[in-house]
């Protein structure tokens, strides 16, 4: 076998991955490429102006505190997916964890809710990057239709990147990040040492959305939802495990560090925005809902404007790229595995470098198809589930992680926690209960009562279709995958 391809990462049996003869992935992600695709995933500019202006209306400038909160609480979880990266480094990241940790079904499902929450985020990656294209460009008077046709072409860049293999995407993810951290670092030094306008005690305000206890167990709560959308992503390293070199020692250090880059960015620009902010009542009052652009054009001059729209379409495709070669790693190992429809197509690999081109076109496909109901309220109601789906597919394996330590059978790979492992497993269980609960609770933002209760009801329905497709991929009398049967480590008390 050629020395940059693999069956299995070094020192796992090619019976836990299921690869077979001809399906070789290719090695070609280091720690610096595997740290640019979770950067770029969780991105700084979109995890800032993606709930930037919700944030401020909703809990006011206070709202600020909630992305320090979701940090520590995602980086308590990356702790632990860095340990089970060093354990499992297996193609599909929280699918393959959940599945050795607890059983195939449980993987399954966790594969689904991350199938579906990533698919969904391309969608509204794509769409909201044309935004910000048609404005760079001038172009006025768009259609919903023709801008669906914009974010089309932008998905398919995206695509047509993660076909060609890992050399174009890497140089892509590289730019990417240089043009992420010139933005936002620029940003906040600019903002907060030549043009800050308010006191440090306007992050103590809540701009009267509400006060004390009711605005901390009711604004703030919704700000901390909303902030949970900024650091997600940094997981999609663990998905292409099986590429990277040394991926069990690279990838527990790729993943914290790529989302403690993104938070610390993401708190340092923000601040700079809200300090500098020119009239904070209109962004509260809905006056203004676009404070970011509105705050850089007035203190740097109205050709800043256009560099952000380009800045914002270049994190967001970035971060489109990312997510997709995460969710198409997933569906891929769900098809090595037989256990999702069109497997032995989705289940390929093509080209030089070994990629799975029928997986990503299958994104584009859903992806694609969604851009076209964007004009409706459905396609709200569909985005509102990358979020959560983002969530869930976290808590399940961070769950599973508990369990298995509560019942005395975990057993660490190289790369390990030592004595803090077990406080920051539970630790993490807790914060993933908590937030995946936040984010799904109603509330009335949207002013329709199937939108304020549209996390549930797609969580509902998807839910549903899993469990009808789930019980035909685990039929009885199914042909086995050619591989020996998975043991999971909370069922047997020796271990995997």
């Amino acid at each position: 076998m050629p020395e940059n391809t693999t069956t299995a990462p070094p020192g796992l049996p090619a019976a836990e991955t299921g690869t077979t003869a001809g399906e070789e992935l290719k090695q070609q992600y280091t720690l610096r490429s595997a740290f640019a695709l979770a950067f770029s995933d969780v991105s700084p500019i979109v995890g800032l102006y993606g709930v930037f202006a919700l944030g401020v209306v909703t809990a006011g400038p206070a709202f600020w505190w909630a992305f320090p909160v979701v940090l520590v609480g995602q980086l308590l979880v990356s702790g632990v997916f860095g340990e089970l990266v060093s354990r499992w480094p297996l193609q599909g990241s929280v699918y393959q964890w959940a599945r050795h940790l607890i059983g195939p079904r449980y993987g399954w499902f966790t594969n689904w809710a991350y199938m579906w929450g990533l698919t969904l985020a391309l969608s509204a990656l794509s769409y909201a990057a044309s935004g910000f294209l048609i404005e760079a460009i001038g172009l006025t008077g768009v259609s919903g239709t023709t801008q669906a046709l914009i974010a089309l072409g932008v998905l398919l860049f995206g695509s047509a990147a993660n076909m060609i293999g890992g050399r174009v995407l890497k140089v892509l993810l590289y730019c990417s990040l240089a043009a992420e951290l010139v933005a936002t670092l620029g940003i906040g030094i600019v903002l907060l040492f030549v043009h800050r306008e308010h006191a440090f005690s306007t992050l103590l305000s809540g701009g009267d959305t509400a006060h004390g206890a009711q605005w901390l167990f009711g604004p703030f709560l919704g700000a901390v939802a909303m902030a949970g959308w900024s650091f997600v992503g940094f997981e999609s390293a663990g998905s292409i495990a099986e590429e990277v070199k040394e991926s069990r020692r690279v990838l527990p250090k790729a993943m914290p560090l790529a989302l403690a880059a993104v938070g610390l960015l993401v708190m340092f620009a923000s601040l700079g925005i809200l300090l500098a902010m020119p009239d904070i009542a209109t962004v509260l009052s809905g006056k203004d809902a676009d404070p970011v652009s509105t705050t850089l054009q007035t203190r740097l001059g109205s050709s800043t404007g256009k560099a952000l729209l380009i800045a914002l379409v270049v994190g967001f495709t970035a971060s489109l790229m990312a997510v997709q070669a995460a969710v198409s790693r997933s569906i891929w190992a769900g098809a090595r595995d037989r256990v999702i429809p069109g497997s032995r197509l989705l289940g390929t690999l093509s080209g030089p470098e070994r990629v799975p081109r029928n997986a990503i076109a299958l994104t584009v496909v859903v992806a694609g198809s969604l851009l076209f109901i964007s004009a409706s309220k459905i396609y709200a109601l569909l985005l509102s589930f990358a979020n959560a789906g983002f969530y869930l597919s976290y808590a399940l394996p961070v769950l599973g992680a508990v369990y298995v330590r509560l019942r005395g059978t975990w057993e660490p790979g190289e790369v390990s926690m030592g004595r803090w492992g077990t406080p920051v497993t539970f630790a993490a269980g807790a914060w993933v209960v908590f937030e995946s609960v936040n984010i799904a609770w109603p509330r009335a933002l949207n002013g329709v009562w199937y939108l304020d209760w549209g996390l549930l009801i797609m969580t509902g329905v998807l839910g549903v279709i899993g469990v009808l497709v789930s019980r035909w991929a685990f039929r009885p009398g199914r042909e086995a995958p050619a591989v020996p049967a998975l043991r999971s480590v909370a069922l047997d008390e020796g271990g995997a």
